[in-house]
């Protein structure tokens, strides 16, 4: 099945510490098993894919794609979130954290140098936290930063940021910032960052490749050259890897192309951990979904358990909630609204709607959308609703649904970690207002354990179900299909990323 996608939210998506302090690479990935020494350090790895960036800056509505190409291979953070979910030190050296909790001073470390030569100030990282908040960002991030009351560059190698407020999610939410020089200009079709890659060629529809960075401070890449091969079919993709076109694919999303794969010694079937939920998004500003009666009524008409093995066979889960396995508050909350025509029917007569009402259901173009949809609307015919589907692009979705709030319900994937925080904003597209969720999130941001944070976003976790601010279809799973003579490439696909560095090819 084709899933080529721009969501906004791979960027993006959703974090803790794992690399060792003296080099900008790690090797947690651990597909494939070629033995240790006998790779070719100067090979080309072809990478398959179906999420091309827009553009190439994640400010910018670059897109999943731009994350999944640049993010720790051209450009790096303060911190880097691992392929485990762990954040480690990248940029910083280190840090030190005020009593209060409110000034982060960050040391940033030495011989960095971007791909056109000038050296890593903390200007440039002054510029690029700046970047992220301004008022005409993209970045899926920018509202965790909104905290930010000055940053102040006292030298060249340390930042100090002040917030208004405590944040326990600082230095996870930092790497998702991407270090770029402030001098740097066309952004969007050019680059300058301090990854272990600097851009080579981007050819628009077909191909982007990155090549290895003679002047990288940490551990060199295992390879020479990665080149991003892009398709807008599956079944194309598929045959690329089939016909050696390509070593290894990001994220399959062809289940019945797996047989092909799994019995082949050629080849080897990695299902990792996926952070991407699938959503059916109300907009609970307007009736009839500002009544969470409702909400819960159209996802007990819904059998997500038919529709993910519809469209994934054996492969991805049911949460029941925002939340995926990986984060720390999850819970298993599938039984909260459990599928249930009768109950659903029985809801929207409480709710004041026993003949059922009509609604738009605005639904992007690409796969699984329209087909989730279908199977949307046939579910809810049955408890007397009526969908009418209307196809849109992704930049579409961008202006009417995200940007403009104009729809009534929609589909999206959402696909960074720990991104229940967003039911916590009453701005956010969705609309959910519920001013005890919204001070439970708060708190959990100012807490002073993890431990205080995790039990405060179980309770946000819970009361969303409970309310059915939104109807979360399924979990993504993450297949990666690659050559067996690779090792050494990520599995999990945590917010879309791929780090390149460490994959290793047979000599």
């Amino acid at each position: 099945m084709n899933r080529k996608t721009t969501s906004l939210f791979g960027a993006a998506a959703a974090l803790a510490l794992a690399l060792t302090a003296c080099g900008g690479t790690d090797e947690t990935a651990s597909g494939g098993a070629t033995p240790a020494g006998a790779y070719d350090k100067d090979a080309t790895i072809q990478i398959g894919s179906l999420y091309e960036p827009q553009n190439l800056d994640n400010t910018a509505g670059g897109g999943q794609g731009v994350t999944e190409a640049f993010n720790g291979n051209v450009y790096e953070g303060l911190f880097r979130l691992t392929d485990d979910g762990e954040v480690d030190d990248l940029l910083a050296k280190d840090y030190k954290v005020s009593p209060d909790g409110l000034t982060y001073t960050f040391t940033l470390r030495d011989g960095v140098t971007f791909h056109s030569g000038k050296p890593l100030t903390s200007a440039d990282v002054k510029y690029s936290i700046e970047k992220v908040v301004a008022p005409d960002s993209q970045s899926a991030r920018k509202s965790s930063f909104s905290g930010i009351k000055k940053i102040e560059t006292p030298d060249d190698h340390t930042v100090a940021v002040t917030l208004a407020s405590k944040s326990i999610s600082f230095v996870y939410n930092l790497s998702y910032v991407w270090i770029v020089n402030d001098q740097a200009k066309s952004l969007t079709t050019a680059e300058d960052g301090t990854g272990p890659y600097k851009l080579g060629t981007w050819k628009r529809g077909s191909t982007l490749s990155l090549d290895r960075f003679a002047g990288y401070w940490g551990t060199a890449p295992t390879n020479k050259q990665v080149v991003f091969h892009y398709f807008t079919d599956a079944t194309a993709l598929n045959n690329a890897l089939l016909t050696d076109a390509v070593d290894v694919v990001t994220s399959e999303q062809s289940p019945d192309a797996l047989a092909q794969f799994e019995g082949d010694p050629k080849y080897k079937v990695n299902n990792g951990h996926s952070t991407t939920k699938l959503l059916l998004a109300f907009n609970d500003r307007k009736a009839p979904f500002d009544k969470p009666l409702v909400r819960k009524a159209i996802t007990s008409a819904i059998d997500d358990k038919k529709l993910l093995n519809s469209i994934w066979g054996d492969y991805g889960t049911l949460i029941g909630s925002m939340v995926p396995p990986t984060d720390p508050w999850y819970e298993d909350l599938t039984k909260v609204n459990p599928y249930d025509p009768a109950l659903a029917k029985q809801e929207l007569t409480e709710a004041g709607y026993p003949n059922g009402f009509e609604f738009t259901l605005d639904t992007p173009n690409y796969d699984p959308h329209p087909t989730a949809a279908t199977f949307i609307k046939s579910e809810l015919a049955k408890v007397g609703i009526t969908v009418k589907i209307n196809i849109i692009t992704a930049d579409q979705w961008y202006t009417k649904v995200y940007k403009n709030r104009d729809f009534a319900a929609t589909m999206q994937e959402h696909v960074n970690d720990r991104d229940v925080v967003w039911y916590g904003d009453p701005d956010f597209y969705w609309g959910y207002d519920n001013p005890q969720v919204t001070q439970w999130v708060k708190q959990a941001e100012e807490s002073d354990t993890a431990e205080e944070q995790t039990a405060l976003l179980k309770k946000v976790n819970e009361q969303i179900a409970a309310d059915a601010a939104s109807d979360w279809l399924y979990l993504y799973p993450q297949i990666v299909v690659a050559s067996s003579s690779l090792s050494g490439y990520p599995l999990n696909g945590l917010n879309s990323q791929f780090y390149a560095y460490g994959i290793k090819k047979s000599a």
